[in-house]
């Protein structure tokens, strides 16, 4: 069979997600642009500013993130089934990229998100981008989940995090995968910078924490991102505790999935040194998905070569 469309599937992985920003720019300096995108939790933030033309205006954001602007995105509400609400995050999407309707995009793009009710799967190919992502990030216990039509959403992770069913079904021939969560179950894992990351991130917590609480609550503020984030640098967290049982139920569900239906070519970024909550790592990440592009090309080359030669041809064929 002739191949003639690839389909390019996004993982989840909360802030190790900046890694899909380097391998996107790696294929397409290779000429490898997909045809098909679908995308997980952070995956479909990134692929969702893919197909809407913003890729380059969310990489410039996320390379100078920093620990004091992320907490300014985060409305600690303690309410609606999440510690955080999202409503700030939203008004944040919505200026970083114009938002769209999902079937009037050039590239065919799914976002990946749960019901809540019911367990499934839910393939979210029409209405408004940002809602769809907004609904696919909404990890349980941090972010409220989101109602859409009869939904209840929670983040795709949970069903899916490497979601190469979505493109198959829109029309993929080849489907590139991306893994952000393969090397971190079963690893202990030292990070040079750990005490000094968390300490920062209790701090900016902290203050926006402070800023959300009513006055005569302001002195409970320095309670709640211990708690949050742990006292000390071996001490558990919150969201420790709910990210490390995540990347268990992701990894058990990644390789049953992958075994069922695997992609044609898998690419899985070393980012086992980058925390979940670690956004303002972008430039690491980044240079991560470069590096495993970089490193698959000859498989690449080898997979993609029918499409890779026509391409080519057509545009020198026609350069305009």
């Amino acid at each position: 069979m002739t191949v003639h469309r690839i389909g390019l599937a996004l993982g989840s992985g909360s802030a190790r997600g900046w890694a899909h920003i380097g391998v996107i720019k790696a294929l397409a300096a290779h000429g490898i642009h997909p045809h098909i995108v679908c995308g997980s939790s952070i995956g479909a933030l990134v692929g969702a500013a893919y197909v809407t033309g913003k890729l380059d205006t969310l990489e410039s954001w996320a390379r100078k993130i920093t620990w004091r602007k992320m907490a300014r995105l985060l409305d600690f509400k303690f309410a609606n089934g999440g510690v955080i609400e999202g409503d700030r995050m939203m008004r944040f999407l919505r200026d970083l990229q114009d938002d769209a309707l999902i079937e009037s995009l050039d590239i065919p793009f799914a976002a990946v998100a749960a019901d809540l009710a019911t367990g499934h799967e839910v393939w979210l190919r029409e209405g408004s981008i940002i809602d769809a992502v907004r609904a696919s990030m909404a990890l349980p216990g941090i972010f409220s989940p989101v109602a859409l039509e009869d939904w209840r959403l929670a983040d795709g992770g949970l069903v899916n995090p490497v979601p190469v069913a979505p493109c198959r079904a829109l029309g993929a021939d080849l489907i590139i995968a991306v893994n952000l969560n393969g090397d971190l179950v079963g690893r202990r894992v030292h990070r040079r910078n750990g005490g000094r990351s968390r300490r920062s991130l209790r701090a900016a917590i902290l203050e926006r924490v402070a800023k959300d609480l009513p006055n005569g609550l302001r002195n409970t503020a320095g309670m709640i991102a211990p708690q949050l984030l742990g006292a000390g640098t071996h001490t558990l967290g919150y969201f420790d505790v709910i990210f490390g049982a995540i990347n268990v139920m992701q990894d058990r569900i990644t390789r049953n999935r992958m075994a069922a239906d695997p992609p044609d070519v898998m690419l899985s970024p070393g980012l086992r040194q980058i925390g979940l909550l670690e956004f303002n790592r972008a430039e690491e990440a980044i240079e991560e998905g470069h590096a495993a592009v970089d490193q698959m090309l000859p498989v690449l080359k080898d997979v993609l070569g029918p499409i890779h030669r026509k391409t080519r041809d057509r545009r020198r064929a026609h350069p305009h």
